[in-house]
């Protein structure tokens, strides 16, 4: 059940965690940009900027509200993806066994149950700490701006994806990852000691002997809340994990009538530890295709992203009805009923996902999927418009700039170039809807697949604005004379990336995406920016909202 659990809620933590993709404002002093056609600069430059502008308070409070509620549901989201982590890590065979040796020794070793139950609980509190103080480690070590930076960089995002599959292959029982020995020995030394310095080697020792099963899982939850950028995200990870895995302890300690029904350990729990491995198979891939959109390989488009997926977890589910052996599992004489519903479930996902191919928007996966519009066969986004080959209101004649390395989401007429986009906004009158987006951006994509296709949207969008999307975490190079040191942050501004999240960063104040901006012609808003809005009638409300203003 516990297996169930993290399949169903894989999608939803992890979306909790790309809420904070790249918010962080700690690096940042914002001053008053003065316009200076002459620079460089001429993007940040030639934007409408006045520090007593009426039209700028509501960009600040509006931003400060956003990014303080994105904050919140990220912490939270890792909280719980840590929480997850820790009761999978119970079922880890490094560590169910212990459960009734290690609460045995607390009652056995202690006159009164009271005094038994004190123990267990500095015991578990030893474990608390011992894991956040880990956490805290990641942040001091890597600091702030660097977590932040890590969600983009392509180069992390590969470590990342090497580091994830090292992990799965592991825990398919390629081999098992130790720390040395003679750490295990010496705080096993120490843990003789009586009193509660005892108790807390006692917690190191645990630490230490199961790293083999939980370092996996922990380096997974690392991974996911470094990158999440938020500061204490790594900090509440841990704090997340290692309270699920000090509860058993106490809660044992206080009813150890508890114990008898636990079942018995055994080839199951080896079980749990393939199936992980499996998950984090597939989370591996997700890194990977993040680095491939980045940095424009064009190896992994939707339909290789989801073959891989298809096979993953079509595996998972042979294995779980006993089809699929690995060397050190135990014999399967009999599939239980909470097996086979798993499997049921695992296979059913598999199924879902292969219309995919095709073009299926399968939404409740779309926000880990690389972008619609690099499927190469896809019948779904041409019933948006009624016909196959571009949107239903054409625009504009010829190429866009850097339409050769972007794809338009839905077949929309999009600019990728902001110049480029306000100079045809206001040949046409029309307002303009700013998309800063990324190539990582999980709820980038979880907008343009569950909430862009809404009828209504979609007609105000191909209609009724002229949408310009800015990638922030673009590596491609600028031409040499489009390169400049930013007059806001004082970088060289090199690639595409760099330019527009200076841009952003500059101009509203905010660097987290998706971040959407309604303009008119002169640069000034048309209503506050907003971040991810899963409600389609809200996301409509702000469209209609941007266009009555520009018309009046």
């Amino acid at each position: 059940m516990l297996v169930l659990g993290l399949l169903m809620l894989f999608g939803s933590v992890t979306t909790g965690y790309s809420r904070q993709a790249d918010t962080s404002l700690a690096d940042i002093e914002f001053t008053e940009i003065k316009p200076d056609s002459g620079t460089k600069d001429s993007v940040t430059a030639t934007v409408v900027t006045k520090a007593k502008d009426s039209a700028a308070a509501p960009v600040a409070d509006a931003d400060k509200a956003l990014l303080k509620k994105e904050e919140k549901q990220s912490l939270t989201g890792i909280f719980i993806a840590g929480f997850i982590g820790g009761l999978a890590a119970l079922l880890m065979p490094c560590i169910f066994p212990m459960l009734p040796l290690t609460v045995s020794f607390f009652t056995k070793g202690s006159q009164t149950k009271g005094k038994a139950v004190s123990r267990a609980m500095f015991y578990g509190f030893s474990i608390i700490v011992i894991y956040v103080v880990l956490g805290l480690l990641v942040t001091v070590l890597f600091g702030a701006d660097a977590l932040n930076s890590l969600s983009t960089n392509g180069i992390f995002n590969f470590l990342f994806f090497i580091l994830l599959l090292i992990f799965a292959i592991s825990f398919l029982g390629a081999f098992e990852i130790t720390l040395p020995s003679s750490w295990v020995n010496k705080m096993d030394a120490n843990s003789d000691k009586g009193g509660l310095a005892g108790l807390f080697f006692m917690a190191g020792t645990l630490a230490l002997v199961s790293f083999s099963c939980t370092g996996p899982i922990i380096g997974t939850l690392l991974v996911q809340a470094a990158t999440s950028g938020a500061l204490l995200g790594p900090a509440i990870g841990m704090f997340g994990f290692s309270f699920a895995l000090a509860i058993p302890f106490a809660l044992f300690a206080m009813f150890p009538s508890w114990l008898s029904a636990l079942p018995k350990s055994g080839g199951w729990l080896n079980s749990v530890k393939v199936v992980l491995g499996f998950l984090e198979l597939a989370l591996a891939m997700k890194f990977l295709s993040n680095v491939d959109l980045a940095y424009h390989w064009n190896w992994f488009d939707r339909e290789v992203f989801l073959v891989l997926w298809i096979v993953i977890f079509g595996l998972m589910g042979i294995y779980l009805l006993g089809k699929l052996k690995f060397s050190h599992d135990s014999p399967v004489n009999f599939i239980s009923v909470p097996r086979l519903l798993i499997a049921i479930i695992v296979l059913s996902f598999t199924v879902y996902m292969i219309p995919g191919l095709w073009g299926a928007p399968l939404r409740s996966v779309s926000a880990f999927l690389p972008p619609q519009a690099t499927q190469d066969f896809d019948l779904y986004t041409a019933t948006l418009t009624g016909n196959s080959s571009g949107p239903a209101e054409k625009h504009k004649e010829g190429p866009h700039k850097y339409a050769d390395i972007f794809h338009a989401p839905l077949n929309l007429n999009v600019f990728f170039d902001y110049e480029e986009g306000m100079a045809y906004a206001k040949e046409v009158n029309k307002p303009v809807m700013i998309d800063f987006t990324g190539h990582a951006c999980v709820n980038c994509r979880k907008m343009e697949a569950n909430v862009w296709p809404d009828k209504s949207v979609f007609s105000k969008l191909n209609n009724d604005y002229v949408i310009i999307q800015l990638y922030v975490d673009d590596k491609t190079e600028l031409a040499e004379k489009e390169k400049f040191k930013s007059k806001f942050s004082g970088k060289a501004i090199n690639t595409i990336g760099n330019k527009w999240s200076d841009f952003q960063a500059a101009r509203f104040n905010s660097n987290s995406q998706p971040f959407y901006v309604l303009l008119g012609h002169d640069g000034q808003l048309l209503s506050p920016p907003t971040g991810a809005n899963y409600n389609a009638e809200e996301y409509l409300e702000f469209l209609n909202n941007g266009l009555k203003t520009f018309h009046k």
